[in-house]
Parts: C-alpha cells; structure tokens; sequence
C-alpha cells in the first residue's frame, strides 16, 4: 500500500522518512495542501527504475525493428561473432 504523507512530515521526520524509503525500497508520496506534490524515494530504487525504464525502451526500439524487417542475426551467430571477437 503506497504511503502518503503531508509535506510538513518531510520537513519534521527527514530521517525517518529516508529510512522508510530505504528499508522498504518504495517510494513515499508528499501532499500539499491535501494534493499530491513530490515522490520521494531512495537513490537505489530510483536507479532501478531508471534501469527499468533503459530496457523497455531498448525493447520497443527492437519491436520496432522487427516490424519494420530490420536484418535480423540469430542467437547462435551472434554469439559465434562475440566468441570470435574476444578469442582471437
């Protein structure tokens, strides 16, 4: 369940609220006047989702690709050319 607090938590309880975000690896989201106004969350889990998102853009560039009847090289080839590169 996600955990929502007032802005005035994040100025009074700081460390509690970074230990929340570390121990717990979710964010926290900060409300202003009753509606929400920032997400706070750890370094780690930030990068995580940036890694995330890395991927899946990755991905939608390869469906494209592939739509579009990019050449495409099959795993065995692929791994043979690797092989060769490093090996010689």
């Amino acid at each position: 369940m996600p955990k929502i607090l007032p802005i005035s938590d994040l100025r009074n309880n700081f460390n509690k609220i970074s230990e929340t975000c570390h121990k717990e690896a979710e964010p926290i989201y900060i409300t202003k006047n009753g509606k929400g106004d920032l997400v706070v969350m750890s370094l780690a889990y930030f990068e995580q989702l940036q890694a995330k998102l890395d991927l899946y853009e990755k991905l939608a560039v390869a469906e494209a690709e592939k739509l579009n009847c990019a050449p495409t090289v099959s795993h065995d080839e692929f791994m043979k050319t690797l092989r060769n590169k490093y090996n010689a």
